[in-house]
C-alpha cells in the first residue's frame, strides 16, 4: 500500500515538473536562476511577448502558438492586431517568419529553430530550460574568431549572433587559465569588459531577459499555470485520501 502511495505521489509530481531529468549541461556550466516569479507576472509576458516579436519572430518561428492565444496573458485582439502582428493578417494566424529556410541556411549556417517549446527542451544537469534561455541571452561577448563576432557562454561557438547588443551593449569576455587536480588546463571566466552601453542599464536588461524567458516559458504550455493550481488540488485530495485509507487500513 505503501509503495502504491508513493509511486502515486512521485508520478504526479512528474506531471507536474516538480521533478526533472538530468542531461549533460552545453559546456559543463552551471546556469544562472531565473526568476521564476515573473510566470505569475501579468506584465513581465506581455512585456515578453512583445520583445519576442520585436527580436526573435524576425528569424525563429513558434508555428504551433497563435496570436489569440495572447488573450490568456491579458491582451485584447486590438492590442495583439496593432501591436503584435506584423508577419500574419489574422489575429488566429500561427507565428510564423517569412524568412525563406534555405537563405537562412545560407546565411546564417542553419536553420533557425522552432522556438515554441524551447523553453521545455532545454532542460539539464546546469538547470531549467528557463534557465538555460536566462542564461544564454545574458553571456553574449564580443569574439573576433567567431564568424558572426560573437560567442556565448551557455553554447560555446553559436551560430546566433547577439540580436540583443543595442539593449546590453557590447563587451568583451575575460578568461585565465588554471589547472585541475589532474594538471589540466582549463579556461576560466572572469568576468566582462564593456566596451560600448547598451539602451538598457545592466540591471534593466537581465529584468527585461527574464520578461523573454518567461514568456517562451508560458508558450510552450500556456495552459501551465491552470494544470499546477489543478495539480495542489489533487496533491490535497491525494492527501486526504491517503489518510482515509490507512485508517481504513488499520480498522
Amino acid at each position: 500500500m505503501k509503495k502504491l502511495i508513493f509511486s502515486l505521489f512521485f508520478s504526479l509530481l512528474m506531471s507536474l515538473g516538480m521533478v526533472t531529468g538530468v542531461a549533460a549541461s552545453e559546456g559543463g556550466m552551471h546556469w544562472d536562476k531565473f526568476p521564476s516569479e515573473k510566470m505569475e507576472d501579468v506584465a513581465s509576458l506581455q512585456n515578453g511577448a512583445k520583445l519576442f516579436v520585436n527580436y526573435c519572430l524576425n528569424c525563429h518561428a513558434a508555428s504551433y502558438m497563435r496570436y489569440n492565444r495572447l488573450r490568456d496573458i491579458g491582451l485584447t485582439e486590438d492590442q495583439i492586431r496593432k501591436n503584435l502582428m506584423f508577419a500574419a493578417d489574422k489575429v488566429g494566424d500561427t507565428m510564423k517568419v517569412s524568412l525563406d529556410p534555405k537563405q537562412a541556411k545560407e546565411w546564417l549556417g542553419v536553420n533557425p529553430p522552432d522556438l515554441t517549446v524551447i523553453a521545455r527542451s532545454r532542460a539539464g544537469s546546469g538547470g531549467s530550460g528557463a534557465d538555460y534561455l536566462y542564461t544564454y541571452l545574458r553571456t553574449y561577448y564580443r569574439d573576433s574568431n567567431n564568424a558572426n563576432g560573437w560567442n556565448n557562454l551557455a553554447y560555446p561557438n553559436s551560430a546566433m549572433p547577439h540580436v540583443l547588443w543595442e539593449l546590453q551593449g557590447q563587451r568583451t569576455a575575460k578568461f585565465s587559465e588554471v589547472k585541475d587536480a589532474h594538471g589540466k588546463v582549463l579556461r576560466k571566466h572572469d568576468g566582462y569588459e564593456q566596451l560600448s552601453p547598451g539602451s538598457m542599464t545592466p540591471l534593466e536588461y537581465d529584468n527585461a531577459i527574464g520578461d523573454l524567458v518567461a514568456y517562451m516559458q508560458w508558450m510552450g504550455e500556456p495552459a501551465q499555470g491552470q494544470r499546477v493550481r489543478l495539480g495542489v488540488w489533487v496533491l490535497m485530495f491525494l492527501g486526504v485520501f491517503t489518510v482515509i485509507a490507512w485508517r481504513l487500513n488499520a480498522a
